[in-house]
């Protein structure tokens, strides 16, 4: 695949988790978590966004999210499950997301707050009015951002993309 074709970067915070007696790596979805995960799935599929792969967060949360979202979409794809991901700042995710191929199109990455709005800010050199406004309000648990680039993995860098999207479960 040419490096000049125009790609996808989706961002997904985790959904509402629980707070129980646990280290937080370890911490399950909360109810609510487990609603909303599910409509992230299907906000996903209702836009036609189907990953090639998708990397997430050794986190409980992280991994119990994207099981719920993954369900809904048209095409299983490819999942590695990413420990630098874990609370990482938005320089870590950049880092993670140069290293892949680029036979991959659309990239999807499951992670944690602050770190998924952080590298939002930071990869949308323009944005849609409507989603940067939405986003500018919060990255909510179970909140997606869609930014688009055209070029290598390699080459994602600060001010790279477009914010296309953003959608929440509570909007």
């Amino acid at each position: 695949m040419s490096v000049d074709v125009p790609r996808k970067i989706v961002l997904l915070r985790h959904a509402k988790a629980d707070w129980p007696q646990v280290a937080d790596h370890e911490r399950p979805l909360a109810e609510r978590g487990r609603l909303d995960a599910p409509a992230a799935g299907e906000w996903l599929a209702g836009q036609g966004i189907t990953p090639q792969l998708t990397l997430c967060s050794t986190a409980t949360r992280t991994r119990e999210t994207w099981k719920l979202v993954v369900s809904h979409l048209s095409q299983r794809p490819k999942t590695v499950y990413e420990e630098r991901l874990y609370d990482a700042p938005p320089g870590a995710i950049i880092e993670v997301a140069n290293e892949v191929a680029d036979e991959v199109r659309d990239v999807l990455i499951v992670g944690h707050n602050p770190g998924m709005q952080s590298v939002a800010d930071v990869l949308a050199g323009s944005a849609d009015h409507d989603a940067q406004e939405r986003m500018a309000r919060g990255f909510p648990t179970a909140a997606v951002a869609v930014l688009r680039f055209t070029g290598s993995w390699k080459s994602l860098e600060a001010g790279g993309a477009e914010l296309t999207h953003f959608w929440s479960p509570h909007e």
